[in-house]
């Protein structure tokens, strides 16, 4: 799906003169568009920061998948904190309006071609509904069933949409942090030797240990406080992706 054209700087019109713009694929492609975004981006960062956040809204509220090389993309561009904060708040914001479309048009569908997902949704939500927040973060930290299908179906099990928002806000903190950071990290590094070099080495297994942080207390909560069968529990160790 394209973005758009952007016109290139006048250096790089001996090349070409227009590039199209497309969500990345691959990391290959990932590498070429943070590269050129890098470039555009020192004239024109206002433009560049518009172009990313409508790029994310659209694929959150839509509930398209892949949104992990956007999360990448906005640590090469925006750096760590900036990029993490930036993808917090569009995850969450795109979230809620594919909520809210499938609340006001999607209802029928979703329950159409899921009935099971959404059946056992909706026999957990209730069970869990006296901490129902709490099973939010879990469903996010540990998905039984992928990111998309959750915004999706939420409004159909009556799912409060301010627990939802805060939810996906603070669940998946964790997952964009890793993503964030690796993009902001990769975006250093000029050679392979340096891939492999112990600075950057730690910098990835310091950014794993401080994302598994949140996911083990919400772990040990689940345990005594979530009722959850144990194929449920067990879903941190069989389920090592997410799809958003």
């Amino acid at each position: 799906m394209p973005w758009g054209v952007l016109e290139k700087s006048p250096e790089e019109n001996d090349c070409c003169d227009l590039m199209s713009l497309k969500f990345p694929s691959d990391l290959e492609e990932l590498r070429e568009l943070a590269e050129f975004l890098q470039y555009y981006k020192q004239e024109h960062q206002s433009y560049v920061l518009l172009l990313f956040c409508a790029a994310y809204l659209y694929k959150q509220s839509f509930a398209i998948p892949g949104s992990s090389f956007l999360n990448i993309l906005a640590g090469a561009l925006f750096g760590p904190w900036m990029g993490l904060l930036l993808c917090s708040a569009l995850t969450s914001v795109g979230a809620t309006c594919c909520y809210l479309l499938s609340r006001a048009f999607g209802k029928q569908l979703v329950v159409y071609w899921f009935p099971d997902k959404v059946a056992m949704l909706q026999r957990k939500v209730e069970e869990n509904r006296s901490c129902l927040f709490f099973f939010l973060l879990f469903l996010r930290l540990f998905p039984m069933t992928p990111n998309w299908f959750l915004n999706l179906a939420s409004p159909i099990v009556n799912i409060p949409v301010s627990q939802f928002f805060f939810s996906v806000l603070i669940g998946l903190i964790p997952y964009n942090f890793i993503c964030v950071q690796t993009g902001a990290i990769l975006s250093q590094i000029t050679s392979l030797d340096a891939i492999f070099s112990w600075g950057t080495l730690l910098k990835l297994l310091a950014t794993a240990m401080v994302a598994l942080i949140p996911g083990t207390l919400i772990k040990q909560f689940s345990q005594t406080h979530l009722k959850l069968d144990e194929k449920d529990q067990s879903v941190c160790l069989l389920n090592g992706r997410k799809s958003t």
